[in-house]
């Protein structure tokens, strides 16, 4: 690419806020961002845009640091606003933080010339010039920024296209998988959320010469997703319409169902508990196919939950849980555990099978009571979807990893799922309870090597804190008789109470 990787002609001030709403929507912690331009030409109306968008306050006071020469902002990124236009020197940099400043969080600097060779080659340029009414900017950058300015001109390109290119953007949401999201919002008040999901590359060959991704069927593309999208909505479940789509891409433009989740004040609601419970049940009185329909003819492949899928998930736990907590396994325990875990696999493959959302819990479940019955549940995330056992999405609802779910609460919620399994038709009560005890313990299990993986490996000690919550979900399942084999692997090589 050139020099000048993106440039952009700001007709007002509404597109400056729109450059910087862009811009703060994939902000990241480590970045860097130079404003260049001569006096008046829009470099503090930029700044203050960009501050604003990443704190989520359209309201806030943002001073110039003229005279302090830097101020820090809180938000989704912590953000120091530096203005050298009084520095010395370039070594005058560490006396006010700058490095510090880098290693904590974002960074954006007016009059970046003063700093010298000590802005870094990676950081991106913004060169604002006045060009008639309104202003030229050109942007360039080192590092990923080349790539990272295609995608943002590929996404203005595809909102314009579905008539949201004025909208207003605010950061929504990321996930562990690299998906990120906006919420979308017209002059007119018309709501929308954008998906970027930009093809995953895979991973290094962890499993017989194949990627974790692969092995567990994770999706790397938007079709997975556009497919079962489609398949819950037409049974009549609230999965979101897609109002425009770019499937090679990975942009999808989504309705927005609100920001009201299965949690409420922190804590789970029963009603909403017991409503998500019904629309399990509903979605496994029936079978449901194994192949869908995606616009444009093409066909779906829902993967089934398979040995290897079910194995390498577990297999997080030896590979970082237990260096996590100081144990070393030796070749015996990990055989023993792999031994242990190929025979609960033949129990729980013959157990009724469905479609397998994976992830239903309170962060992808929604609350809508202007609709009615199962419809009062909104389900976000399915892309990464199998067949397998009907039980595991209950368990997954009954045992949230990321908010608490007494006992009780998870009883209940069983009951309602099996009540209206059994108005359905027939249910065999024994064997889905065998099915569930070896779900909760399967995910559990993955989920505390999972998270430990995210704490050590990418940096997000932040997944530590629902450990003990794990833990104990993982306890409650060990009591099934049909978990005693595993009951004393942990209690021999990982005791669940240190």
């Amino acid at each position: 690419m050139s020099d000048a990787a993106l440039v952009l002609t700001l007709a007002d001030e509404a597109a400056t806020h729109r450059l910087a709403e862009a811009l703060a929507t994939r902000l990241a912690a480590g970045d860097v961002i130079a404003l260049e331009g001569d006096l008046g030409a829009g470099k503090t109306t930029l700044a203050r845009a960009l501050i604003r968008a990443v704190a989520g306050d359209p309201a806030l006071e943002v001073p110039s640091p003229t005279f302090t020469l830097v101020q820090t902002y809180p938000g989704r990124v912590p953000i120091a606003h530096f203005d050298l236009y009084r520095l010395g020197s370039p070594d005058e940099l560490d006396e006010i933080g700058f490095e510090e400043a880098v290693a904590d969080g974002a960074v954006l600097i007016e009059w970046p010339e003063r700093g010298g060779g000590r802005i870094p080659r990676s950081a991106l340029t913004i060169r604002l010039d006045i060009e008639g009414d309104g202003r030229r900017a050109a942007l360039s950058g080192g590092g990923a920024w080349p790539e990272r300015l295609d995608r943002l001109a590929g996404i203005a390109r595809f909102l314009d296209d579905a008539g949201f290119g004025t909208a207003r953007r605010a950061h929504l949401a990321g996930d562990a998988s690299g998906r990120s999201y906006e919420r979308l919002v017209r002059a007119d008040g018309t709501r929308a959320v954008l998906m970027d999901a930009r093809d995953r590359l895979p991973g290094p060959p962890v499993w017989d010469g194949r990627s974790y991704d692969d092995v567990a069927h994770r999706a790397t593309t938007v079709l997975p997703f556009v497919a079962m999208n489609e398949g819950l909505r037409a049974i009549g479940i609230s999965a979101p319409r897609i109002l425009a789509a770019d499937i090679p891409a990975g942009l999808l433009l989504l309705e927005d169902l609100g920001d009201r989740f299965i949690v409420k004040d922190g804590a789970p609601r029963p009603e909403r508990w017991q409503a998500a419970a019904e629309l399990l049940a509903h979605l496994h009185a029936e079978a449901r196919p194994a192949e869908l329909p995606v616009s444009g003819g093409e066909r779906y492949s829902i993967p089934a939950f398979d040995r290897d899928a079910f194995l390498i998930e577990v297999d997080l736990l030896p590979r970082w849980y237990a260096p996590l907590i100081g144990r070393t396994l030796d070749e015996d325990a990990e055989a023993a555990f792999r031994s242990i875990w190929t025979r609960l696999f033949e129990r729980f493959d013959q157990a009724e099978k469905s479609w397998l959302l994976r992830d239903y819990h309170s962060p992808n479940l929604l609350w809508l009571p202007e609709r009615t019955g199962i419809a009062r549940i909104g389900v976000l995330d399915h892309q990464d979807a199998m067949i397998g056992a009907s039980a595991y999405d209950l368990a997954s609802l009954g045992q949230d990893v990321r908010v608490d779910v007494d006992e009780a609460l998870e009883q209940a919620t069983i009951h309602a799922y099996v009540e209206a399994r059994r108005t359905a038709g027939a249910f065999d009560g024994d064997t889905f309870a065998a099915a569930y005890a070896i779900s909760g313990a399967q995910r559990t299990t993955k989920i505390l090597g999972g998270f430990a993986r995210l704490a050590n490996a990418f940096g997000r000690p932040q997944y530590l804190r629902h450990i003990p919550r794990v833990k104990a979900y993982l306890k409650r399942n060990l009591r099934h008789e049909v978990l005693s084999p595993l009951a004393l692997w942990y209690d021999r090589h990982l005791p669940l109470d240190d």
